[in-house]
């Protein structure tokens, strides 16, 4: 008997269930992280401090079904805005599929370990400060390149 490629090599990302959708955040919480443009150029950095709700070691949301009433300006990712997902990592399920790459091996739909994506040292885990220990003005002293992120 053949067995069935996985949802994710077979679907389209409009054609996801909502389960399936959220299924393909790796949990790395760097879309969580804030970001600042550069007025002039229009060039967009990622800093290392998080929204208030990612918990800094899980990586994870603290309260995830109401984060947009809590966080206003939290990005509601969707199937439909896929093609600009440009600012997420390179690494992000949801980028990787929408520019039709495959997902990486420690991705946790692969590897079967939720964390495995930690051990890839792929997440933030440990690695960021919360908005609550920084002022907004401060935010340009944190900004941070991920070596893997280019792309």
């Amino acid at each position: 008997m053949v067995s069935q490629r996985p949802f994710w090599q077979r679907k389209t990302l409009a054609d996801m269930t909502p389960a399936e959708w959220e299924s393909l955040c790796d949990g790395c919480g760097r879309c969580c992280l804030h970001r600042l443009e550069d007025e002039d150029t229009g060039e967009v950095y990622t800093t290392c401090v998080s929204c208030k709700l990612l918990d800094t070691h899980s990586c994870q949301c603290t309260d995830y079904p109401r984060r947009k009433q809590l966080v206003p300006d939290c990005i509601q990712l969707t199937p439909a805005d896929a093609v600009s997902f440009t600012w997420l990592p390179a690494t992000c399920a949801y980028r990787t599929l929408a520019e039709g790459r495959p997902l990486a091996s420690w991705h946790p739909l692969v590897s079967g370990d939720p964390a495995s994506v930690h051990a890839a040292g792929i997440s933030v885990q440990d690695k960021v400060i919360s908005e609550s220990e920084v002022h907004p003005d401060d935010y340009q002293d944190h900004i941070v390149i991920w070596v893997d992120d280019v792309g």
